[in-house]
């Protein structure tokens, strides 16, 4: 189902039913400052699941925390003041910052890692609808061999120290072009075409600044 929205202007029934959607566990599509991107509630067991099965990917690195701020970071991981000016220069945009959960946070989170990918999106429909929710959304980019017709999807490599690149014409432009993708109950499409890019990873969990995929935000600034 596709819901068509003006970004400047969102109407907020379509903001709460997709806002319930996610709640029930269902999964929805957006743009974001980069490519288009599939998301489910932080606090939905089920919508998770639905997106582990649908990524295929066993690395939760491939897994981002959709933020309205930085303060929702704070709640879930650790951050020193370094980190913090880092985060606040760079965001919103296209970053995606690798940072240490906070003691339990792994668990709250249900993954298997100790770092988890934050992100504020550079986009009024994430950010509306993250506003809606009042918490982050887990999200990983739509890509075409998610689709019914490409048939399984590899699980990566954990052992893995660095992403490639996600070849561009894997990713998706228009919000239509998402129809065949298993599992998604609604598309947000504010009607634009979306540049085929994906987002810039950083590693600040330790001591250095640890370049994990070179994309659309530059580095280093």
């Amino acid at each position: 189902m596709i819901e068509y929205v003006v970004s400047s202007n969102i109407d907020d029934r379509v903001l709460t039913r997709a806002a319930r959607t996610l709640e029930n566990g269902g999964l929805v599509a957006l743009p974001t400052d980069t490519s288009w991107s599939l998301v489910c509630s932080l606090r939905s067991p089920a919508g998770l699941k639905k997106l582990r099965a649908l990524s295929g990917e066993r690395d939760e690195r491939h897994f981002t925390l959709l933020c309205s701020d930085i303060s929702q970071f704070g709640e879930l991981c650790s951050m020193d003041n370094s980190r913090f000016r880092l985060i606040r220069r760079l965001s919103p945009g296209p970053y995606v910052f690798i940072l240490k959960t906070l003691l339990g946070t792994e668990k709250a989170l249900d993954i298997r890692r100790r770092e988890t990918g934050v992100r504020i999106p550079d986009h009024p429909v994430p950010l509306a609808l993250l506003k809606t929710l009042q918490h982050p959304l887990y999200s990983i980019t739509a890509k075409k061999s998610m689709q019914e017709e490409a048939g399984l999807i590899t699980a990566a490599d954990d052992d893995e120290t660095e992403l490639p690149p996600i070849p561009e014409e894997d990713l998706f432009e228009g919000g239509w072009e998402l129809d065949g993708i298993n599992g998604l109950d609604l598309v947000l499409d504010d009607g634009e075409e979306r540049e085929r890019v994906f987002s810039t990873i950083l590693d600040i969990s330790g001591e250095d600044v640890k370049l994990i995929r070179q994309g659309a935000g530059a580095w280093p600034v």
